[in-house]
């Protein structure tokens, strides 16, 4: 073969295919619009870059707390997907330090610390890392899920619905008290580890000064083969599902762990005062029952003899 006949070829090789261009010139099929929570999404839409809540729990313990409070803290742990637990603290530790440290660490701007004292009193410390505030509850009236063994079931990890009675809105400590627990308890949106739905509800209730805690299930009596209507939203139930407990609030801190004092509870009385105040009772009570027995025997050990003239008037 010649080299005209080589150049001929090697042009027509690299000449390209007419069908090729017009191929190319065709413009592609947009990707289609994905599907999301909140509706149709266009994947070729610039994303906004909005607000995003990176709420994080830290939830821990004191070293002297008992079996039962310690379930009560593992069951709000099972509530709140984004809370991050640790290892117990000393009493002696300096409290203050050690969980702002800890939760700078662990990335958490919230922390549910619980105390116990004589093994029999539980303390609730709710605070806010790092510059506050913070307060202190004392926790009666306690209910495990183990113990209570209700018919109500959620699934674990989902999104709760807060409520509250109008009782928050009336005096300035509740209105802090209100958000504090919207910020601790309520899971952030878009959480790696929470369900994107709502199926159960964390009650909050004011009566007799005191903050009731009540966890209920969401039901919707209803088919698996058949959808959801709104009709059957008027038929929703709320089952009870756990744990219990009533918080009496003492006092609350401008800084986290402490700091000045912005509210103390007039009508909060410390467990150790009502303690002695039933001992006081009942020491009296039995010192009453001591002196009625000592008396009577003896008066039985020192009977009086009969007189000689008892019967003189008798006949």
């Amino acid at each position: 073969m010649g080299k005209g006949k080589k150049r001929k070829a090697k042009a027509a090789e690299a000449a390209p295919d007419p069908g090729e261009d017009e191929a190319a010139q065709v413009p592609e099929e947009a990707p289609p619009p994905k599907r999301t929570l909140t509706g149709l999404k266009d994947p070729q839409e610039p994303q906004q870059p909005g607000f995003r809540n990176k709420e994080k729990t830290l939830v821990v313990c004191s070293r002297s707390i008992i079996y039962r409070y310690r379930h009560l803290m593992m069951d709000l742990i099972g509530l709140m997907p984004h809370s991050k637990k640790d290892v117990k603290l000393q009493a002696k530790d300096n409290k203050n330090g050690t969980l702002n440290e800890i939760a700078e660490l662990r990335g958490c701007t919230s922390c549910l610390y619980f105390e116990c004292r004589k093994r029999q009193d539980l303390y609730l410390w709710m605070t806010k890392f790092p510059g506050g505030p913070s307060i202190k509850f004392l926790v009666n009236a306690v209910h495990t899920m183990a113990e209570l063994k209700l018919t109500g079931n959620h699934l674990k990890g989902s999104r709760p619905i807060l409520t509250f009675s109008s009782s928050f809105d009336k005096q300035p400590h509740l209105r802090l008290i209100k958000e504090m627990f919207i910020q601790v308890f309520g899971t952030p949106k878009d959480h790696r580890k929470s369900k994107p739905f709502f199926d159960h509800v964390l009650s909050f209730t004011v009566l007799d000064k005191h903050i009731w805690f009540r966890n209920y299930q969401i039901s919707v009596p209803h088919h698996d083969s058949d959808k959801l209507d709104r009709a059957s939203a008027e038929k929703m139930t709320l089952i009870e599902v756990g744990p219990r407990f009533c918080l009496n609030p003492i006092k609350i801190f401008s800084a986290s762990m402490g700091g000045k004092p912005l509210y103390e509870n007039p009508f909060y009385t410390a467990p150790n005062m009502v303690r002695s105040l039933i001992k006081r009772k009942d020491a009296k009570y039995k010192m009453k029952v001591k002196a009625r027995n000592s008396r009577k025997a003896h008066v039985e050990a020192n009977a009086l003899e009969p007189s000689e003239f008892a019967h003189m008037w008798r006949e």
